[in-house]
């Protein structure tokens, strides 16, 4: 019996990462520095999309992602804009039916929690962990391990929500079932079946 749902964050809460993206080019645009790839990297974590930006040089990359800390701080994610049109339907629903629910983000916290703020939806969130919380990132399990542990639940009890093959690995290693958000180009082959809407995870439970 399914008792609760976890969702990822960017790109099925809400469709932030290319927002993410043209942010970081942005600011490197404006720091007069050409990146080595300009490639967006869906499902990444911060690490990853930084060192192929800008790869090999340790100390200039610190020095622009310090930067671009401060730059997203002045110009923050719109989150309120990007939110998925039926995350506060299905949140609602899923909190009305009585299951717990949680988000298990590759984000760093502190746009977790923004997110969260920022979109009204924290009284329909009983836990949220990012990847800056964990020791590894996905498709590392630690980040649902811990989520489906702060909810007192077991693998087969919850499923995950998620969009990027990093993401449905994740859910995977950490034993539990996982449905995609249809995302064009991903390689979701892995996931327990796709949806194309949030609503349709109604008819999972």
């Amino acid at each position: 019996m399914i008792k609760g749902v976890i969702f990822d964050m960017d790109g099925v809460l809400v469709d932030s990462e290319p927002f993410y993206h043209s942010q970081r080019l942005e600011y490197l645009r404006r720091m007069d520095y050409t990146p080595a790839s300009t490639i967006h990297l869906v499902g990444s974590n911060e690490p990853e999309v930084w060192e192929a930006l800008v790869p090999g040089d340790q100390q200039m990359k610190e020095e622009l992602l310090m930067g671009y800390h401060a730059f997203r701080r002045l110009h923050p994610t719109p989150y309120q804009q990007l939110l998925n049109p039926g995350a506060v339907d299905l949140l609602s629903e899923l909190k009305r039916r009585g299951l717990k629910t949680a988000i298990a983000s590759s984000s760093v916290r502190e746009s977790v929690v923004r997110m969260i703020d920022s979109t009204g939806i924290s009284s329909m969130i009983d836990y949220f962990i990012s990847g800056e919380d964990c020791s590894a990132y996905k498709p590392d399990p630690e980040v649902y391990q811990r989520a489906l542990e702060a909810l007192g639940l077991f693998p087969d009890e919850a499923f995950a929500v998620e969009d990027s093959p990093s993401g449905i690995s994740a859910a995977i290693n950490a034993g539990m079932k996982v449905y995609a958000l249809y995302g064009a180009g991903l390689d979701q082959c892995r996931a327990t079946a796709v949806v194309n809407m949030l609503k349709e995870l109604l008819e999972y439970l």
